[in-house]
């Protein structure tokens, strides 16, 4: 199987499981030609507690895991679950609490990227 074809099972599985645990505001950010962008992909969502931002990434990475056989490279933020960051290499994943996203504004540092708004189930 080709990169391109692994990284869009990978980004599909991403957003099914964050579907599956109601996250919100799913979207798609393509940094491929951005020039020094740290990933390919970014998939960003809010959930609306530490609780569900929490369930959200366990899931993500449980589903990987079980259909992908995959593993992050690297997970952050699980500690307090405002912001819970999961290193896929080329694709990275951001779940953030709403406010802490509104924050920091993710959309607007990166808005040179190709966004894809994913609808809410």
């Amino acid at each position: 199987m080709n990169k391109s074809t692994e990284k869009e099972q990978l980004i599909h599985k991403i957003v099914e499981s964050i579907q599956d645990t109601k996250g919100e505001d799913i979207m798609i950010f393509d940094l491929s030609n951005i020039e020094n962008s740290v990933a390919e992909t970014f998939v960003i969502c809010s959930g609306n507690s530490n609780t569900q931002v929490s369930a959200i990434s366990g899931n993500i990475e449980k589903k990987v895991r079980n259909d992908l056989q995959d593993r992050p490279w690297h997970v952050e933020g699980n500690e307090n679950a405002m912001w819970i960051l999961l290193d896929y290499v080329s694709v990275v994943v951001h779940v953030f609490q709403k406010e802490i996203r509104e924050y920091y504004d993710i959309e607007e540092l990166w808005g040179d990227a190709k966004i894809t708004k994913i609808a809410n189930l």
